[in-house]
């Protein structure tokens, strides 16, 4: 069960967020228009707790903390490619148990734990850890940097890659439209781990993007965060256009804005108000040029559906609760039963101590 305790800063525009303590510095070698240090940067600026942050293997670390300069004014570890989640889930023990044997006095002010990680070490090779520590429930934040592919390492494919992406793993050529499967639902499955906050965000819609990130510091318990993080490298945007292709990618319905309380509540965060056509989402990005030749439109037609679907997210929220609460019925019916067998074993075990 999560607790809500609201002590965030208030965040009334842009310029006062602009001002907000710096916790993550311009001086780092990431791409001109990579939305990484813009997403970082609105995490870290969203809270003047002190903060405990680290890093998987990645974009963001290889080129935040080339030796021995480094961009961040806080905390920081950096660890494996897949392991970041569980190196915060012992910094997050440590500090309670700590705390619990009087080493850190009791006024000391509670750091917040937040990791960052890119889409190939969380939807992939760390999701065993990431799991592990939400099922245990420790307290900190996991943020997903996605932009859908091993961008550090080559651009290959990862489960993120949304189908029709062309990669260095999965090209596009005379017998193959790329990727071709479905992008894994990645909120979905850390919801099912029944988290109490779990949300996905876009930095171009910074104040829906503000407002998750305090709630889920102010949450007590796993929080999951998943960021797109459009990628001029291997999307093959223009640096310039990193908004534009966010813009288009929300106002798409491709990136929907939604959050998800407690595995059980779903709630849409932004609608807009003019939705655009899949296909100039797609045509603004080089790794789907091939789609719009003979023989691959219906793959953009297969994306515009999945698109309508999630237009109409308000229904499938009714039905979601509907069945989430068929299951809750069905599990007590089932601990009930539970609990009677118990009972009559209990009785059996002492009916046979009373013979003996």
């Amino acid at each position: 069960m999560s607790t809500l305790v609201n002590t965030q800063k208030e965040i009334k525009n842009l310029k006062t967020f602009s001002t907000a303590a710096e916790r993550f510095e311009g001086s780092h070698l990431l791409c001109p228009g990579c939305a990484h240090s813009i997403i970082v940067r609105e995490v870290l600026n969203a809270t003047n707790d002190n903060l405990v942050v680290s890093a998987s293997t990645g974009c963001l670390e290889v080129c935040t903390a080339i030796y021995p300069h480094t961009s961040w004014d806080c905390s920081w570890i950096h660890i494996g490619f897949e392991n970041s989640s569980t190196a915060m889930a012992g910094v997050e023990t440590m500090n309670k148990a700590l705390r619990n044997k009087g080493r850190i006095s009791a006024d000391t002010p509670q750091p917040k734990f937040v990791t960052f990680g890119g889409d190939g070490s969380t939807y992939d090779i760390g999701f065993q850890w990431i799991s592990g520590c939400f099922e245990r429930g420790h307290d900190f934040m996991y943020v997903c940097l996605d932009n859908e592919v091993y961008a550090n390492t080559g651009g290959q494919r990862s489960s993120s890659t949304p189908i029709g992406a062309s990669t260095t793993t999965a090209p596009a050529g005379s017998h193959s439209y790329g990727e071709k499967r479905q992008k894994k639902d990645i909120v979905s499955i850390m919801a099912a781990h029944g988290a109490p906050y779990v949300a996905q965000v876009a930095p171009n819609k910074w104040k829906d993007m503000v407002k998750k990130i305090q709630r889920g510091f102010d949450t007590h318990g796993p929080v999951f965060i998943n960021a797109m993080s459009a990628c001029t490298t291997e999307w093959k945007f223009a640096p310039n256009q990193t908004i534009e292709v966010s813009d288009l990618a929300v106002d798409s319905l491709v990136f929907p804005l939604y959050e998800i309380i407690g595995g059980r509540e779903l709630n849409i965060t932004y609608r807009p108000k003019n939705i655009i056509p899949v296909r100039d989402y797609l045509g603004a990005q080089p790794r789907f040029k091939h789609l719009f030749k003979p023989g691959n439109e219906h793959l953009i037609e297969e994306k515009s559906t999945l698109s309508s679907d999630i237009n109409n997210l308000r229904d499938f929220k009714d039905k979601q609760q509907l069945e989430l609460s068929e299951i809750s019925n069905a599990r007590k019916v089932l601990l009930n039963k539970l609990q009677e067998l118990a009972e009559k074993f209990q009785a059996l075990e002492q009916n046979k101590k009373n013979q003996e």
